[in-house]
């Protein structure tokens, strides 16, 4: 099966590193705000206990989706400062 972060990973290769000190250090900074941190954890808890609707099974998958790609995005962007040295 194909899964999405899958996907992103092969196209992204976090493993490679890539990006300016600047670049890496703004995705690191990205995050969800406060309120969406809050929506997301309360969709979790009720797709734990089974009681999701469609729409909100749709919301979750898109905040599963984008996070994916944040966490896969901010692995490239540590890879990256580590290799332009603690100074950069």
């Amino acid at each position: 099966m194909v899964s999405q972060s899958g996907i992103l990973e092969r196209i992204i290769e976090p493993q490679r590193g890539g990006f300016s000190p600047e670049h890496a250090r703004y995705v690191l900074s990205l995050d969800f705000s406060p309120e969406e941190h809050g929506v997301y954890a309360s969709l979790s808890d009720k797709a734990q206990a089974g009681a999701l609707s469609d729409q909100e099974r749709a919301d979750l998958d898109d905040f599963l989706t984008v996070n994916a790609l944040l966490t896969i995005l901010q692995a490239k962007a540590r890879i990256s400062l580590n290799r332009h040295g603690p100074a950069a």
